[in-house]
């Protein structure tokens, strides 16, 4: 049997990211700039025809995945997710970077956007998000790759963070410093049993915008 091919991918710019403002489950959606993103990644996956996609509930996630079937004029089943959905940035969200870290400190801030189990006020842990999306992806991903299947799957950065951390054995620790930009596209391959390997990254060319 073939081996299953996971892509992973994040959305492109959100007009909150375009201005520097938490975002976490507020439903914002695409920058013009974003949606370009979101094409420019389907044209770079266009040798990877996938047979299911999966996205967030958020809208953000949802167009970029469409803009990425449609540069490619793929029509395949599409599901959608809250557990997918970006984390729950509490009472951070809507508020300007710069301001949070002037009322709160850069290195509070740091905290709370890279630790594994660091809350922020009124919000969840990167270990919540970890404990919300891997179950779902063991559920309903994981099956589809073990049978051999290409799956897209595009969510948000901590999403992808809390997946990542598993599959590649990161410790609580360690997953501070693991980052994924906009335009990054991850790939890994799964054997029969579940289990993933050769892990490669590809790049769109676009100048990247901070989480």
């Amino acid at each position: 049997m073939s081996h299953g091919r996971l892509v992973l991918t994040r959305h492109g710019e959100s007009e909150f990211n375009a201005k520097s403002l938490w975002t976490g489950t507020w439903d914002i959606p695409l920058t013009e700039k974003g949606r370009g993103q979101a094409t420019q990644m389907g044209e770079t996956l266009a040798d990877l025809k996938p047979q299911v996609g999966f996205s967030s509930a958020l809208i953000r996630a949802q167009d970029t995945l469409k803009l990425i079937l449609a540069a490619n004029h793929w029509d395949i089943p599409v599901h959608h997710s809250h557990f997918l959905n970006e984390r729950d940035y509490g009472d951070l969200s809507g508020l300007n970077k710069d301001d949070a870290r002037k009322k709160w400190g850069e290195e509070q801030v740091l905290v709370w956007r890279r630790s594994y189990n660091e809350p922020v006020p009124g919000g969840e842990t990167l270990k919540d998000v970890y404990a919300r999306a891997l179950p779902y992806f063991e559920e309903h991903v994981l099956p589809l790759l073990a049978a051999g299947q290409t799956v897209i799957l595009t969510a948000h950065g901590n999403t992808l963070r809390a997946l990542i951390k598993h599959f590649d054995g990161i410790d609580d620790n360690g997953v501070e410093d693991l980052e994924v930009s906009f335009g990054q596209l991850i790939l890994y391959d799964f054997d029969s049993s579940g289990q993933p390997s050769n892990k490669t990254i590809r790049q769109i060319e676009t100048t990247p915008t901070r989480a």
